[in-house]
């Protein structure tokens, strides 16, 4: 099974930039599969129904949030309803929605869980004891599982790598928007990589308008952050999935910008 993970869809230009390289995405990398990840999508912050519908209208077959989850409040009148989607699994029992979901598309089945971490991040329950449990309850129905940990700190992506190695096909980590390239196949057959990165404004700090956001650095005064402007960038995983085991038979990461990309 051929996967494509996008990498955090930031506002309007992330948007754009998906639908114009959808195509090309699948034209080079024939996925059967494509999840996203689109905590970010809404203005920067959130997401809502006519994005969610765009994104499952232009090709996308899933979609995993992140702490900015409920940033956009009219999620709550969707999320329960919407199987497609998924936010992290680890917060506190009775929270809308729902933290797994089995994907299907292209006669294929794929097992998606998202997890955040709780190292520089509000309270959460163990995303580790989480992590085991969903994932073990998921190949039960499919060998294949996709694990979003949407988490700061680098050290506990990679603990989480290590801790779901040969039970997972692909842990990937979102929310630092910056790609990591460490992108491997763990010793059990686990494919990893710490951060899938962004797609959105390329020139932009982490997305937002970087005059903004060095000015707050500089006088430490609120500020409100805006998405930016200019040049596109997106950024994802690969992963080719043994279906008989589970296991990842290749992993590469995606990244191709304005200034880089040839249409095919």
């Amino acid at each position: 099974m051929k996967v494509v993970f996008i990498g955090d869809i930031v506002g309007n230009l992330g948007r754009d930039t998906v639908k114009r390289l959808l195509p090309w995405l699948r034209e080079k990398y024939q996925p059967h599969i494509i999840i996203a990840n689109g905590e970010n999508a809404a203005g920067g912050r959130g997401i809502n129904a006519a994005i969610t519908r765009e994104l499952f209208e232009w090709g996308v077959h899933g979609i995993t949030m992140g702490n900015h989850t409920w940033d956009n409040r009219e999620i709550f009148e969707f999320i329960d309803d919407e199987q497609r989607m998924i936010r992290p699994a680890n917060l506190a029992p009775g929270t809308p929605g729902r933290g797994s979901m089995i994907v299907k598309a292209n006669g294929k089945e794929l097992g998606v869980v998202n997890l955040i971490g709780r190292t520089f991040l509000p309270p959460s329950e163990c995303p580790f004891l989480a992590a085991e449990e969903l994932v073990t309850e998921l190949r039960r129905k499919t060998k294949c599982v996709l694990v979003d940990f949407h988490a700061e700190a680098t050290s506990e992506k990679i603990a989480m790598g290590w801790h779901l190695d040969g039970i997972a096909s692909l842990v990937v980590g979102t929310h630092t928007h910056v790609q990591t390239n460490d992108d491997r196949i763990l010793p059990e057959g686990t494919a990893y990589v710490t951060d899938a990165g962004m797609t959105g404004p390329r020139d932009g700090v982490l997305g937002m308008d970087k005059d903004t956001v060095v000015r707050k650095f500089m006088n430490g005064l609120p500020a409100r952050f805006t998405v930016a402007e200019g040049k596109w960038v997106l950024s994802g995983v690969f992963v080719d999935i043994d279906e008989t085991t589970g296991k990842a038979k290749q992993v590469r990461l995606i990244r191709v910008d304005e200034d880089s990309w040839i249409a095919t």
